[in-house]
């Protein structure tokens, strides 16, 4: 099967939604990650089926992540070393979490995520920034680090998936002692790679609304550049909060996917 170009009326109001919450989604992206927050619900208010809107979301988030990655790129911050075997372990990772998916409730990973967030929360409100310099670390440990969490935290991203590239930052800053920017750079290349991915999959079952997910990136083109802009320029001052307030949604979702 093939994408779909025009699987349903494309009106006004559905371009009006996609544009807006695109945007701000992929804005946040750009800052922190945990984009997909916004941007799947985004698709779905605007009337797609679920399994349509999973699929148009990788197109538009995909262009759009590709976007704030070559502006990482672009100002050298990426850990060339550490990335190419992060996306490989992502990789495998979410396709063995997409598998587990299948065989597992996914309401237990949600209870358990309940958990952990206000946990992490906790760590971040402890933290008065985010580190701006890479720390000192025996780099065998930062690789073993940074590789285990592109692994586990790529299954997870199969498996659910909402907020993977706030974690992936927090871990790589936390527990790797990376600095932010090289962090934020690394994760931009681990979650385009799970995009495309996910994308070639959802084309191949002709679950992509090409016509909306097309126009959906210029508005995740637009919102990537300047998130990433202003997480290079600023730094733990924006980054910070963005990730406290995709912590607060992502709760927000669980609990309501967990009582609905």
């Amino acid at each position: 099967m093939r994408a779909m170009l025009m699987p349903m009326d494309l009106t006004p109001k559905m371009l009006l939604i996609v544009i807006v919450g695109v945007f701000l989604a992929s804005f946040t992206d750009g800052v922190a990650g945990g984009g997909g927050i916004i941007s799947v619900p985004t698709y779905l208010l605007a009337g797609l089926p679920a399994h349509l809107a999973l699929g148009t979301n990788k197109l538009s988030s995909g262009i759009g992540t590709a976007v704030s990655a070559a502006r990482f790129i672009r100002g050298g911050y990426v850990d060339w070393k550490l990335a190419v075997p992060s996306v490989a372990l992502a990789l495998y990772g979410a396709h063995l979490g997409t598998r587990l998916q299948l065989a597992i409730d996914e309401r237990y990973l949600k209870w358990l995520l309940l958990i952990v967030l206000p946990i992490v929360a906790f760590v971040v409100l402890r933290q008065k920034k985010l580190p701006e310099e890479r720390g000192e670390m025996d780099e065998r440990r930062r690789a073993a680090i940074v590789l285990a969490a592109s692994f586990v935290v790529g299954a997870y991203d199969g498996f659910y998936g909402p907020g993977t590239g706030t974690f992936l930052i927090l871990i790589y800053c936390g527990l790797g002692k990376l600095d932010l920017r090289t962090a934020s750079g690394n994760v931009k290349l681990v979650n385009l790679a799970s995009n495309v991915g996910a994308l070639a999959t959802s084309l191949a079952h002709g679950k992509v609304f090409l016509v909306l997910g097309l126009i959906g990136a210029l508005a995740s083109v637009a919102g990537h550049y300047i998130g990433s802009g202003m997480a290079i320029k600023n730094g733990s001052k924006i980054v910070r909060p963005v990730i406290l307030i995709v912590l607060v949604l992502l709760a927000v979702k669980v609990v309501s996917e967990l009582i609905a």
